[in-house]
């Protein structure tokens, strides 16, 4: 009867459809940064300063630039909408010399609720884990259970699934590789 009693908080774990912790991406495997919502580009265009624009990228994912008007930018990374860019303005000028770069990277961040001294949105400029998510937002408040944090993770096809962070375990060393790199629109939960 006493096995029964504590295997009881073991079941009661497993039923939650945890799934191990990802592997860490390879440093030498990145591609470009994908241009987002809100992130904000510089387009300039050499010897043609008129043409030359700092623009947000709007929530229908186009930029308006001088001459060509709109310009689909989310999706694409900065040397796509250079050569989208390099191809429209060339029915106007010879041989445009155009630059892209991403000024503010505004599309993709992460989510922090819950027991954590504030709660919100952190911008995902590098690669960031989750505990230094959670130093950014002030460390974990009075009565968190920094034994049972959690990261949710939506897929591409709509299903979300879930990894455990334990604090506890991970600074004795007894949980590697569970201080994962987050995701754009991975949301840390910090349970009470």
């Amino acid at each position: 009867m006493l096995a029964v009693l504590l295997m009881g908080p073991l079941w009661g774990c497993q039923s939650r459809n945890l799934s191990p912790p990802p592997l860490d991406p390879d440093p030498m495997d990145r591609s470009g940064y994908v241009v987002g919502v809100q992130d904000v580009l510089q387009i300039s265009v050499w010897k043609n300063e008129e043409l030359s624009v700092v623009v947000p990228v709007r929530s229908d994912g186009k930029i308006s630039v001088p001459l060509v008007d709109d310009v689909q930018a989310e999706g694409l990374e900065a040397m796509e909408i250079k050569e989208v860019l390099t191809r429209e303005l060339s029915e106007f000028i010879t041989a445009p010399d155009v630059t892209v770069v991403v000024l503010e990277m505004n599309s993709k961040y992460v989510n922090v609720i819950g027991e954590v001294l504030r709660s919100g949105q952190i911008p995902l400029v590098n690669d960031l884990r989750v505990l230094e998510a959670i130093a950014m937002m002030g460390g974990f408040a009075l009565f968190a259970n920094k034994g049972d944090v959690r990261i949710v993770r939506r897929q591409p096809d709509g299903s979300e699934i879930e990894f455990r962070f334990d604090y506890n375990a991970y600074i004795k060393g007894r949980a590697p590789g569970t201080n994962i790199v987050l995701r754009s629109g991975d949301t840390i939960i910090v349970l009470e």
